[in-house]
Parts: C-alpha cells; structure tokens; sequence
C-alpha cells in the first residue's frame, strides 16, 4: 500500500491519501473524545501532537498542535497503513456514518427563505466543497439568517490562517453574485 502525502495551505495540516474510498460523507474528530466512534481516528490521536482528524472522500487530513512533520509523519502513516491492512472497519459499529447526519439536525434558517437556502446549498455543494476538498478540507452549511451564511469550516479549513480570505474574497463573492439575498459569510 502506497500512502501520498500533500500540504494543504494550513501549515498545521497535512493531507493523506491512501489510494482508495475513505468515506462517503466527510467525517471530522476534533477532540480525542469524539474519536472513540473510530479505530484509526482513536489511533491517530495517540500519535502526540495530533489534534483533529477529518476523512473526506478520499483522503484523510491530520492536524498537529506542536511539533514537525518530519517526526510525526511516519507514526501518521504507519497509523493509516496497519488500519487499512488489518481490513477493520473506519467507523465503529452503530456510530454515525457521517457528519452530514449531525450538520442536517442543527441548521438554521426561516422556512420564508428554503428556496434561496436552496440555492445557497447548491452552490456550496457544486462549486465551493470540490475546491476545499482538493485543499483537505470541507465547509457545510450552518445557517441563513438577516443575509448572512453561516458555515462550518472543517479539516485542513478549520483554522487555516487563509480561510478568512477564503470565506470573504471566494466564497462570499460567489454566494453574493448569483444570490442578491447574502451580504455577509460567517464562519460558525
């Protein structure tokens, strides 16, 4: 099993790709305790430093607190690697397949605004999540409220010091062209 490594424009982290499907629905762990609903997560977390693990369609990406790449990559991939040989599943048994149940569950919006929700979601899924998820990332719709968009900034996004530049130069310009209702992106 050949394991790719790439930078992501978040210095804290790095994105791997094991050559295969990782997940249908991205899936992110922000703690140590929210990994317990995945082995290779839990394992991941175990290597020191590591805070955040985010699967997305094809790729995982591993965020570290302190320390260098050069000494944590190794633990990281040997990690990735015995999972995927030992032919365990990602997700325990019973867990929530995807962050896209929980996200559904707490949106927001007046029901006098589901057909430019619509809309917003739309562009968020065809234009904004394939550019994010090339940089490790994801970013899902929160809410829609007064002309704002409120997203949730996940993987190599959360805490990217370029993901304000991303919400207010890319994706606020994008939402405010074809939807006259948005003047303002947020991140939740």
């Amino acid at each position: 099993m050949f394991i790719q490594t790439e930078a992501t424009p978040n210095p804290a982290t790095l994105k791997f790709i094991p050559g295969r499907v990782v997940v249908d629905s991205p899936v992110e762990f922000a703690s140590r305790e929210s990994a317990t609903r995945s082995p290779l997560a839990e394992k991941l977390f175990d290597v020191p430093g590591v805070t955040g693990v985010f699967y997305g369609s094809d790729f995982i990406t591993v965020t570290k607190a302190n320390g260098e790449w050069q000494q944590l990559k190794p633990a990281i991939l040997g990690a990735i690697m015995e999972h995927y040989m030992s032919g365990a599943p990602l997700l325990a048994d019973g867990a929530a397949t995807s962050d896209a149940d929980l996200d559904d569950e707490d949106e927001f919006f007046d029901e006098a605004d589901a057909e430019t929700v619509d809309v917003i979601k739309d562009l968020i899924e065809t234009r904004v999540r394939p550019a994010v998820a090339n940089d490790g990332g994801d970013i899902t719709f929160r809410g829609f409220k007064d002309g704002i968009v409120y997203l949730n900034m996940k993987g190599a996004c959360s805490g990217c010091p370029s993901s304000t530049a991303t919400l207010q130069h890319g994706i606020q310009n994008l939402l405010k062209h074809f939807v006259p209702d948005v003047v303002e992106v947020r991140p939740m």
